[in-house]
């Protein structure tokens, strides 16, 4: 049943997103929004101005002293362990006796009101010693200074091929992080209950994380912690593993004080204490023949991970994993090396370390065209992934879907991309001060979590007597649409309006033990486990159908909100209190876990992907060669969503990811001084896009009549990640506009984000 028929709300209806109506109104309620408790403490959280220092005293006397302050806690008030690691081990929820970045929280204080909480902070006394920080990726790459053994990817013989070359060049690129800027800060609010029960309000993607940490932080089991989460304003990474410190910090007051306890940052205090995404530095190798045939590549990833590794080994394993893209590799060697920094643990972003995986191909492969004399597309034909001799990957992965040169093809001969680039080169004759550009970008990304482990989910479904239907399951809500998705799945199955079914909140004591809603796999995972459970309820009342009509069971059918036998019919209603009365369970869990998944995160090999999602978008753009200011005028995107689950949800995801994806390449730029302090950590001096900076021409596509060739959810595709990296077409674009300020001798000199100020600078140095 693929929900063809005509209910309302049945998957692949453009159906609106549940909370829409809400969001607009201000109806939708956040953490922030929930009535206050009864003698519930607001908390604040005390943090390092020092980059690395040893915590030599501390003295509270004066914060305590203040009316209303009810606590000020430190490490050492921690009943149980002070490490909230995702992956690895020795990751304090609060920073004990050393701290290893500007903004790293050693106290939290506690009082009646917020203002009370924040002005009490600032009478905590510290003694520092302060310590030589290592600041930059290079001096930690130098000291050999890792959050974790530096893995890499080794596919045939890279440096036998490399030196029989016909072509050799070596370069160098870098880009830059970006922060989440999600609308809604970092909150949790942790209420004590009896019995060292916590229930704990936490805007994170993870509720199970958070669980586990508050657990490990209070010292009581899982099962004492309940997490609870509606809706985020907002995630994108950000609140995958970070959520965990604020929400054990929480807990930790609440549980000392016996009062329920919220936590809330600031926009500034999030900006500077929790991660980003990861900052990296390339250097790279490669050896080609006359066509631009890739036979040899060496590439060097050198990130900043931060000050512990968080979610960083993760990152690389996927950066690894797409510094391939979409070309077939024969002979490569990709290095990972996670840097450690006294700067704040970078994390996970929408991408994941995609993006920059294939930012530094790309640039490789422009890098080849100049030396060649041929375009950038022209280099990316030869190398495409193909059929039998060039179709595995440099991890070992056999793509058997590859269609990313049918996209290609296709977007380029639909919106006249020859004409339009003799067209921009008319334009660029005739101004002097202005110049246009255009790129095209294709992109092949795997679909699921590298740690097969994370590749499953749970989900909960009643049907109650009068026809209605309780859905409940291990995603979370950050705005993506992920609740409609798997509600319209559930209602396919039942062949019911969607109306009829109830969204509730992702908690922990429902559907246990779950994964991330990440690496783009909510809808995959989430949506077959609904699926699970609403199919084996259906099972039983047609059983119960069955027997009524006195007919076989394979000739009941759901269908419009009514179950049919021939000429004979119920409701959907009718039959679930037949159900109940014939004691026939009306309630089920479902589950799921994405088969044929295999990965050595030491070898770095493996088929760590179900499958891979293409998409190709050709961006125009304009510089100003006078400010170094830049415009995105045109964008044209065909993406590949499989047979879309929710074309409206979908369209709205691959439009907000090319334009975060655009903000993290042109003016998203985190800038430290020398002592490690973030200077941009606000919306004064962090410029995300605007409604502006959207391009004037947006054509959106979604590739059509193209379902998943592998079994997923009503054959949909993933789409919440795949589309930033579409936007590295503007990015290309505005080196093509720096390249033809120029006479063409020189390739432009520009790293990610290609701000004006990165911008002028590129001009200059290519007029020279």
């Amino acid at each position: 049943m693929d929900g063809s028929q005509n209910i309302v709300g049945a998957a692949h209806d453009k159906v609106q997103h549940d909370s829409a109506v809400k969001h607009v109104t201000g109806k939708a309620l956040y953490i922030d929004d929930m009535p206050s408790l009864p003698n519930t403490l607001e908390l604040v959280l005390v943090t390092s101005p020092h980059a690395h220092a040893t915590i030599k005293s501390i003295d509270a006397s004066k914060a305590l002293a203040m009316a209303g302050v009810a606590a000020v806690l430190t490490a050492k008030d921690i009943a149980g362990h002070n490490d909230i690691a995702p992956i690895f081990e020795g990751e304090p929820a609060i920073a004990d006796g050393v701290v290893e970045y500007v903004g790293h929280p050693f106290a939290v204080v506690a009082a009646d009101t917020y203002d009370q909480a924040f002005q009490a902070a600032k009478l905590v006394a510290v003694d520092y010693e302060e310590l030589k920080p290592v600041l930059s990726i290079k001096e930690a790459f130098e000291k050999e200074q890792f959050t974790y053994t530096p893995p890499s990817v080794i596919k045939g013989d890279p440096d036998k091929a490399l030196e029989a070359a016909q072509h050799r060049l070596q370069g160098e690129i870098a880009c830059g992080g970006q922060d989440h800027f999600y609308l809604e800060a970092n909150v949790a609010l942790a209420v004590p209950g009896e019995d060292q029960d916590m229930q704990v309000y936490s805007s994170t993607q993870h509720p199970t994380e958070v669980q586990h940490g508050v657990s490990h932080v209070l010292g009581v089991p899982s099962n004492a912690v309940t997490v609870e989460i509606r809706r985020m304003g907002g995630g994108f990474g950000g609140k995958e593993s970070q959520p965990t410190i604020i929400a054990a910090l929480a807990a930790m007051v609440a549980s000392k004080t016996g009062r329920p306890a919220k936590l809330r940052l600031r926009r500034d205090a999030d900006m500077i204490i929790t991660g980003k995404r990861h900052d990296y530095e390339f250097d790279y190798d490669v050896g080609f023949d006359d066509d631009g045939r890739i036979a040899g590549i060496d590439i060097a990833m050198y990130m900043r991970s931060g000050n512990v590794a968080d979610l960083s080994s993760g990152v690389m394993a996927r950066s690894l994993c797409h510094g391939d893209n979409c070309y077939f590799l024969e002979n490569a060697r990709f290095r990972g090396y996670p840097c450690k920094t006294n700067t704040v643990s970078n994390t996970a972003f929408r991408g994941f370390g995609g993006p920059q995986g294939m930012i530094v191909i790309e640039t490789i492969l422009e890098h080849i065209g100049h030396h060649l004399g041929k375009s950038l597309d022209d280099i990316r034909k030869v190398n495409y992934y193909g059929t039998k001799d060039r179709n595995v990957t440099p991890y070992g992965q056999t793509v058997t879907d590859n269609i990313i040169e049918e996209l290609a093809d296709r977007l380029m001969s639909e919106i006249d991309y020859e004409g339009r680039k003799q067209a921009i080169e008319k334009f660029n004759l005739e101004n002097q001060t202005l110049k246009k550009g255009i790129a095209a970008m294709p992109i092949k990304f795997g679909i699921s979590f590298n740690m097969p482990a994370l590749n499953q989910a749970g989900a909960l479904v009643h049907v109650y007597t009068d026809g209605s239907v309780h859905l409940n399951h291990g995603g979370t809500e950050m705005g993506q649409g992920l609740f409609t998705k798997v509600a319209q799945v559930v209602a396919t199955v039942f062949q019911i309006d969607i109306d009829n079914i109830k969204i509730s909140s992702t908690r922990t004591d429902k559907v246990p033990n779950t994964s991330a809603t990440a690496a783009s796999a909510g809808s995959d995972l989430n949506g077959m486990a609904a699926y699970d459970a609403a199919d084996r309820i259906k099972a039983r009342m047609t059983g119960v159908a069955a027997r009524h009509f006195d007919v076989a069971e394979d000739e009941i059918e759901f269908r419009l909100n009514c179950v049919y036998a021939g000429n004979e019919s119920l409701s959907f209603a009718e039959l679930a209190q037949m159900t109940w009365e014939a004691r026939e369970s009306l309630s089920a869990t479902g589950f799921y876990q994405t088969p044929d998944l295999t990965w050595d995160p030491i070898t770095c090999t493996g088929s760590p992907f179900y499958y891979f999602s293409y998409g190709v978008s050709i961006s125009e753009v304009v510089i100003d060669t006078l400010t170094g200011e830049s415009r995105t005028l045109h964008t044209d995107i065909l993406q590949d969503c499989g047979k879309s689950l929710n074309p409206r949800v979908d369209y709205g995801q691959i439009e907000g990811a090319y334009v975060q994806g655009m903000g993290w390449l042109t003016s998203e730029e985190l800038v430290w001084n020398d002592k490690g302090a973030l200077l941009t950590h606000g919306p004064s001096t962090y410029k995300i896009p605007g409604s502006r900076d959207v391009p004037p021409k947006f054509n959106i596509h979604i590739l059509e009549d193209a379902p998943n060739r592998v079994p997923t959810i009503f054959r949909s595709k993933a789409i919440g990640e795949p589309p930033l990296m579409l936007a590295i077409s503007v990015w290309l674009a505005l080196r093509d506009a720096v390249a033809r300020c120029g006479d063409g001798s020189k390739r432009p000199t520009l790293n990610a984000p290609a701000t004006p100020e990165a911008l002028l600078n590129a001009i200059t140095e290519i007029r020279a």
